[in-house]
């Protein structure tokens, strides 16, 4: 395989050396529904001369092995996925990097492919989802506490597994979790062991009594931020696949913070247009929640339910109500996703003549079945992109969740602290940057088991070698009524 960029404003010839890349990769055909349109979407590795992976830079995006060609079949616009990741970047959250390319394979003679997405693949990796690489040695102690990467997606029997819990408006619906970076094939049992047992502590404290509760509670199991901007990224776009599958999910080693996190966001391509799904996605007003998909859902995979359960959080509602109106002042604003897409326009001008040459399908419902007209011009194209978005996010405007109200952020940790070491079997020494009045422990169902009040110290040390093995809650309370929560292991 050749890549070949020779500049801004300078014209790429399929005869010109390749001067990004030039060698061996190996590819196949990805992808399940997208598979089967006639333009196809391909995962490819880039390779050394003896077969093995090769890490390298392509087009400014940091050095790896694994990437994706996203075809553009069923995205007239050619934008729909770079504009959602480029949005959740933004946001302060990694998303995969995207380029835009024009693909010419050769088998005996040159066949254009037309306009495709290069794009990374998600993947642990300091360049991509920077948390710890999992070994096959990671099996007690920290070292089995991350990093995993797990989703809901299309599932068999032997690589997922199903939750103990199901959503609570839906019960009727299973959720199962898909291992997704190390796969089934690369995880030790005890590893797989671990992950289940980390998420299943998460959800019965989620579907527990005292849930909303800021002391033990979900806050201590989830980064709420990163759950908030995936629910706003997915509802902007009015995503029908964002709650049901190719939802990504991320943990860490505990000794580097340990919580869930929503992402990376991931798969547009039927996002930001009207189709003819349930009735949420055939409106054409803008209307309609993405995160309500087991509504109308009849076939697996369902929905978590966790972003259901979260909204019933006042707390969580309001601080989802704050940061998408500061966002529509900026990143979500008509001005700067305009701009955005009047970028890629420019961009694409006279490659999209090209696309459409080989694919004569403007105007045609072709990929993801369209309620509404269909343009006949690429231009038509993008003013039907513009006006959806502005009409959906006037809607939003109008009908988002929670209310606004002014004060600071409960979900920002106002002081440095450290608990180690964690996992612990004997003891545990607590530091804080401000003066620790008092701390309690909670097991995983919420009863506090340890309390100790009057320090006024710095740090302290605690002896927890009566404890069973499991996930506990620190909660740490400082002189300025500063608290924070945390997960302590005892092995």
């Amino acid at each position: 395989m050749k890549i070949i960029y020779n500049g801004v404003g300078q014209a790429n010839r399929p005869t010109d050396v390749g001067n990004i890349y030039s060698g061996d990769i190996g590819i196949e055909i990805r992808g399940t529904y997208s598979a089967t349109l006639p333009q196809k979407p391909y995962g490819f590795e880039t390779r050394g001369l003896n077969g093995a992976n090769l890490n390298v830079s392509l087009l400014g995006m940091p050095a790896e092995n694994d990437w994706i060609l996203l075809a553009n079949y069923n995205d007239k616009t050619f934008m729909r996925n770079s504009l959602a990741y480029e949005l959740s970047r933004k946001m302060g959250h990694y998303a995969a990097r995207t380029r835009l390319v024009e693909v010419i394979i050769e088998n005996y003679y040159k066949n254009y492919e037309g306009v495709y997405l290069l794009m990374e693949k998600i993947k642990q990796d300091k360049g991509r989802v920077n948390i710890a690489k999992l070994t096959n040695l990671d099996i007690s102690g920290d070292d089995v506490t991350g990093g995993y990467i797990f989703k809901i997606d299309y599932f068999n029997q032997s690589n997922s597994w199903q939750s103990n819990y199901r959503p609570i408006d839906h019960p009727e619906k299973a959720v199962y979790y898909v291992f997704h970076d190390p796969d089934v094939n690369e995880l030790f049992w005890l590893q797989e062991e671990y992950l289940k047992t980390a998420v299943n502590s998460f959800e019965s404290v989620l579907y527990g009594s005292n849930f909303k509760d800021s002391e033990k509670g979900y806050p201590a199991w989830i980064d709420v931020n990163s759950f908030i901007d995936y629910f706003i990224i997915n509802e902007v776009a009015r995503n029908v696949d964002g709650f049901k599958k190719s939802v990504y999910f991320f943990k860490d080693k505990d000794s580097k913070g340990g919580k869930i996190n929503a992402g990376p966001v991931w798969d547009f391509d039927w996002a930001w247009k009207n189709i003819w799904d349930c009735s949420t996605f055939q409106a054409t007003d803008g209307s309609g929640w993405s995160h309500r998909i087991n509504d109308c859902l009849n076939t697996p995979p369902y929905s978590n339910g966790w972003i259901i359960r979260l909204l019933q959080d006042e707390n969580f509602a309001n601080a989802l109500n704050k940061r998408y109106f500061e966002l529509r002042k900026s990143y979500l604003s008509f001005e700067y996703l305009n701009s955005y897409i009047d970028s890629v326009q420019n961009l694409v001008n006279e490659a999209q003549v090209r696309h459409y040459t080989k694919w004569p399908i403007l105007s045609s419902n072709v990929g993801a079945p369209e309620v509404d007209f269909r343009p006949t011009t690429y231009a038509g194209e993008v003013n039907k992109f513009k006006n959806w978005i502005q009409t959906r996010l006037t809607w939003l405007d109008g009908h988002m969740l929670g209310q606004s109200i002014t004060g600071v952020d409960k979900f920002e940790t106002a002081f440095s602290y450290r608990i180690f070491p964690n996992p612990a079997k004997d003891l545990v020494y607590l530091e804080s940057s401000s003066e620790i009045i008092s701390l309690d422990i909670f097991n995983s169902n919420g009863k506090c088991i340890l309390n100790k009040t009057g320090l006024s110290a710095f740090s302290t040390k605690l002896d927890v070698s009566g404890f069973s093995p499991g996930i506990y809650v620190v909660h740490l309370k400082t002189k300025g009524n500063q608290i924070i929560n945390s997960k302590l292991v005892i092995r």
